[in-house]
């Protein structure tokens, strides 16, 4: 149906339990849920490499693990650590692009300004 409204409370999918091949756990989020269903797709497209190859395959897997999971875990409000985290990340993806938006006290609210 291609909805890919991750918040209804029925919603449990992962990466593993819609492709078992795949070993993450991580609910997936609204990103996840479209990376899942078109990554390999959009990537082969791009390296003009056979979707289920060795490249892409292995690139999906990678891009997976290391960018996408971190915005599920994010938006799905899924901890870094049990406990105390040993340390802070200051880069995520929504602080990347919360530094795009104006600070709630600047007179000049208009996002599309340069």
């Amino acid at each position: 149906r291609h909805r890919y409204d991750h918040h209804q409370r029925s919603f449990r999918e992962s990466m593993r339990s819609l492709r078992p091949d795949k070993p993450w756990s991580t609910k997936l989020s609204s990103a996840g849920l479209v990376y899942c269903h078109f990554g390999s797709q959009i990537l082969a497209g791009l390296l003009q490499l056979p979707e289920d190859g060795p490249v892409v395959t292995a690139l999906y897997d990678k891009l997976y693990e290391n960018f996408v999971e971190e915005i599920d875990a994010i938006d799905n409000g899924i901890a870094q650590a049990e406990g105390e985290p040993r340390y802070a990340l200051s880069t995520t993806l929504s602080a990347r692009v919360g530094h795009l938006n104006p600070r709630w006290n600047d007179p000049d609210q208009d996002t599309e300004v340069g």
